[in-house]
């Protein structure tokens, strides 16, 4: 319940540009730098929403109210330009930050100091300073008025995971936990692809307009949706016997709907196997 309303309320006050900076070669970079440096699970998906969250508010800050002035021909192109290289500048560094603060709010063994993040950074050729890794990491907290410690979709997988093992459900509950997190990554990485399929599928139209894919935000961010399907689509993998009996415990427990579980279950297996085939 916790969790869903949770949910609910960040759904309720998404921003217009949520999504912007989840592209695959960021959340690439940051799972293969979460890898690099040992972190557990939770971490990158922490990781990849603070960064999120951070350059949303980082953007709206750097821009203003010049969106809003009555000059938006070349004055709006020229400070879009100057928010841009400001961005550009320090966003490798800000990634860095966004991947320590994760690894610190996970409590895990290997965190990650400042002199690692800093060797890091000279690899890239970057000379940073400790004081500067200092300040930016402070200036994620600042943004972000310090609420840092959200849910990410994997504490949403694990929670309805031991809610279907309480309820009944006679499922192999390691491998399907591990074939979950398997899912989790694919979709963060192929997440643009995935939610293209199941927007499509939704309105039943190969061309979506500008509104319908507005709309459809509340959709890609909505992290108990993304939880249930990709439990979906690993069963379907896992255990395909017991699938039809999961989908149902699924929407009795979230409330989503057997068919919006099947969509994207499909949507997530036909990415997988690279086929239109029905």
């Amino acid at each position: 319940i916790h969790l869903a309303t949770e949910n609910e309320q960040y759904l309720s006050e998404l921003p217009e540009q949520a999504g912007c900076f989840k592209e695959t070669r960021i959340v690439e970079f940051i799972f293969l730098l979460s890898e690099k440096w040992r972190l557990d699970q939770s971490t990158r998906y922490q990781a990849v929403e603070l960064l999120e969250r951070f350059m949303i508010k980082q953007v709206e800050h750097m821009c203003g109210d010049k969106g809003n002035s009555k000059s938006r021909d070349q004055g709006q192109r020229s400070s879009w330009s100057s928010v841009r290289d400001q961005i550009t500048s320090t966003f490798v560094l800000r990634l860095v930050s966004c991947v320590q603060l994760a690894s610190k709010l996970s409590l895990h063994y290997s965190r990650v100091t400042s002199d690692t993040a800093l060797k890091f950074l000279q690899s890239l050729k970057y000379s940073y300073t400790k004081q500067e890794l200092l300040e930016s990491e402070l200036a994620v907290l600042n943004t972000l008025h310090f609420h840092i410690n959200v849910s990410t979709p994997l504490a949403y997988v694990e929670l309805l995971l031991e809610v279907l093992g309480y309820n009944g459900c006679l499922l192999p509950a390691k491998p399907l936990h591990q074939v979950c997190v398997q899912l989790l990554d694919f979709c963060y990485l192929a997440r643009e692809t995935i939610y293209d399929t199941l927007l499509k599928i939704a309105i039943e139209n190969s061309t979506p307009s500008k509104l319908q894919i507005a709309k459809f935000l509340t959709v890609k961010e909505d992290f108990m949706l993304l939880a249930v399907g990709v439990i979906s689509a690993g069963v379907f993998i896992l255990s395909p016997g017991h699938w039809e009996q999961v989908v149902e415990h699924l929407n009795c427990i979230t409330g989503i709907t057997p068919q919006s579980i099947l969509e994207f279950s499909y949507a997530v297996v036909r990415r997988i196997v690279g086929s239109s085939t029905p």
